[in-house]
């Protein structure tokens, strides 16, 4: 007899492998394709891939797992993310879109910081290209222990062979496909991964067999409160993952491949419609699952595991089939997206630039699928060890591209005078201060200044100042940036 659980994720990897071939038919004949999808993604599809790709398995796993130990007080994450989200969708989107086309037709993020002055930033373009493929590997790791996690409490299945078989099936369509694929995927992830978050507390309330505020009742004091234990350090360090959304590049990406500027505020609420509600789903699946297990005094031993133990015990095996693909979904929506800026940044940004300057489009397709082989075979090194934590993982490299690319994407996009040595700046400077901030002890234990303060914070900060100042004490550029500037205002002025 076909056991549900393995046929429900059969289908899934098998629907993924086909929408990888149906993009390798139509979108992988050049660069642009094969990184962009020729800019013609709907409105629809942007914002759900810039959603699934965002989320990972961090919403369905992480953020679980946080307030399912910590109460409502870990919800500030959630709220500090829907603000940036927001935030990033009215700034950067629609300017991203129409000066990446403007600047030399830029396909990757290092890309448009070097066309943005003038093609003059080679030093700017490789060390943003370091950033890409440094965080993003880490980023990438952090995926793959979700899937081991995933398949060590679904299907009882070692933690090494979770990770290979998420990496493998990932590795399998992004190769195969590119970025329509990747897409494509993400938009049939993120609708997966929105009825999961939707359905499983729902459920969960109905499964406790009595009203919520008795099964509550056994949670410590303060667990229900949103200010409870929380200091106002506290508040900011957890708020502040909203300033992380302007340079993220597997997220901003997608802003670049919208069919047109015109389409942003359509993909803006629909974006925002599908984060807001599941991101509410997340937050309420830990806090009711906290509920369920005390209320049935089970246990729980790895609280990120809270949505899976619910899939697993309160529906019927082809649901919950269903809700561990939503999962699975998570985290290869995000390892995709991931592996594919990585991968066109070393093609574009290192490979073309620096040694072969007339590759062929198919020899740059080429390179660019070795370039997600190699990106995802150090990340599967970096996941071998299980006792990572994902929420952990996803916060330092969210922190690095944050503070790293975050000031030095707005400073670009709003501020004319903005020089390429103050872009080169803002960078160093706020991935120095991040990777010190989480590194460097301060005292004989280890402490480090990121358990005190998240890490973005003083990236940020410290990294806007820099690009300020140093655009400040350095000569403008050139009168083509002025005028590629107004004519980007311009083109948006109807909006």
């Amino acid at each position: 007899m076909v056991d549900p659980l393995y046929a429900s994720l059969a289908l899934y990897l098998l629907v993924m492998l086909a929408i990888g071939l149906y993009g390798l038919r139509t979108a992988t004949g050049n660069l642009s394709e094969y990184m962009l999808g020729g800019r013609r993604l709907h409105p629809a599809v942007g914002a759900l891939s810039a959603g699934a790709s965002d989320m990972s398995g961090w919403m369905l796993m992480g953020l679980p797992g946080a307030v399912f130990v910590s109460g409502l007080s870990a919800a500030w994450i959630a709220i500090g993310l829907s603000v940036g989200a927001y935030f990033n969708y009215r700034l950067v989107a629609p300017r991203l879109r129409v000066y990446t086309e403007l600047a030399g037709d830029a396909v990757t993020i290092p890309d448009f910081f070097a066309q943005r002055f003038n093609g003059k930033g080679h030093a700017l373009r490789l060390f943003a290209s370091a950033v890409i493929v440094v965080f993003f590997t880490l980023y990438t790791a952090s995926g793959l222990v979700a899937g081991g996690k995933l398949f060590e409490a679904a299907f009882g299945a070692p933690y090494a062979t979770g990770v290979l078989v998420t990496g493998s099936a990932v590795v399998a369509y992004t190769l195969i496909g590119g970025f329509l694929a990747v897409s494509l995927t993400d938009f049939v992830q993120g609708s997966i991964m929105f009825v999961a978050l939707v359905l499983v507390p729902l459920v969960t309330l109905g499964g406790l067999d009595s009203d919520l505020s008795t099964a509550m009742a056994s949670f410590p004091d303060g667990y229900s409160e949103l200010f409870a234990g929380t200091t106002l350090i506290g508040v900011l360090s957890t708020a502040s993952w909203g300033l992380g959304y302007f340079g993220q590049p597997h997220i901003i990406v997608r802003f670049m491949a919208i069919r047109s500027a015109a389409d942003m505020p359509t993909a803006r609420r629909i974006g925002m419609s599908w984060m807001l509600i599941a991101i509410a789903g997340a937050v309420a699946t830990g806090y009711v699952g906290a509920g369920y297990v005390a209320h049935h005094g089970a246990t729980l031993e790895d609280p990120e595991t809270v949505f899976i133990y619910l899939a697993n015990v309160l529906f019927n095996p082809w649901i919950s089939g269903f809700l561990l693909a939503a999962v699975l979904a998570a985290i290869m929506s995000t390892i995709s997206s991931q592996l594919l800026v990585s991968s066109s940044s070393l093609t574009e940004d290192f490979y073309r630039r620096f040694l072969h300057r007339k590759a062929s489009e198919t020899t740059l397709v080429r390179v660019g699928r070795l370039s997600v082989l190699a990106v995802a075979a150090l990340a599967y090194l970096l996941a071998q060890d299980q006792n990572n934590s994902i929420l952990g993982l996803v916060a330092n490299a969210w922190a690095g591209f944050g503070a790293a690319f975050g000031p030095t994407v707005l400073l670009s996009l709003f501020w004319r005078d903005f020089t390429g040595r103050g872009a080169l700046a803002s960078m160093v400077t706020g991935a120095v201060t991040v990777l010190l901030w989480i590194y460097v002890p301060i005292d004989r234990d280890g402490t480090t200044l990121s358990s005190i303060l998240y890490e973005i914070v003083p990236g940020f900060i410290a990294a806007a100042l820099a690009g300020i100042s140093v655009s400040r004490l350095t000569n403008p550029e050139t009168r083509d940036i002025t005028d590629r500037h107004a004519a980007v205002v311009a083109r948006l002025s109807p909006q």
